[in-house]
């Protein structure tokens, strides 16, 4: 292999690299919830419940009740949901796919992927929610868990917004069981 041909392979792998990979200032505030029992399923519904106009939300596992119900009355006083979630929540016993389905939110089922496992959610594209949290009874009572709400980081909440949006490109609409 010439020399050229070695940098140019450098140069494309390195393109590539950045592709996927971005850099944030630290800007903003974030508050940080662990469970068992730390408060983060609170954090989330007080969260949506304070939402003005918009909520995007990718999830794995989705059982929650209150989150559940917090989307629904977002929804009932007119924020635009939209729900991207992993396939294993078509064949779930009890899932608040079904839930939020029925209440007219638009919810897709990623199923390009061995497990569709993120866990977010963008209020007004201007709040992040993330981290190792399942939106579930069992990760606030019981599992070791992570919750971060980031406020006030733009570029992130941006990078967060378009691969929602990559994600909900390739996923299939659901309409519940």
């Amino acid at each position: 292999m010439t020399r050229s041909a070695i940098l140019c392979a450098v140069v494309s792998i390195t393109l590539v690299a950045t592709c996927y990979s971005e850099t944030f200032n630290s800007t903003g505030t974030i508050d940080t919830y662990f469970s068992p029992r730390g408060g983060a399923t609170e954090s989330i519904v007080n969260e949506i419940n304070s939402a003005k106009s918009e909520i995007l939300i990718q999830a794995y596992s989705f059982t929650s009740k209150p989150i559940s119900k917090a989307l629904v009355d977002a929804r009932r006083r007119g924020i635009r949901i939209v729900a991207v979630l992993d396939k294993s929540q078509r064949r779930e016993k009890y899932t608040s796919a079904d839930f939020i389905a029925h209440a007219a939110i638009p919810t897709y089922i990623d199923d390009r992927h061995a497990i569709a496992h993120n866990k977010i959610i963008i209020i007004d594209r201007a709040i992040l929610i993330t981290g190792s949290f399942n939106f579930t009874k069992a990760a606030e009572e019981k599992n070791a868990e992570n919750l971060l709400v980031i406020r006030d980081n733009k570029p992130l909440v941006e990078r967060y917004i378009r691969n929602f949006e990559e994600h909900k490109g390739h996923s299939e609409s659901y309409q519940g069981k």
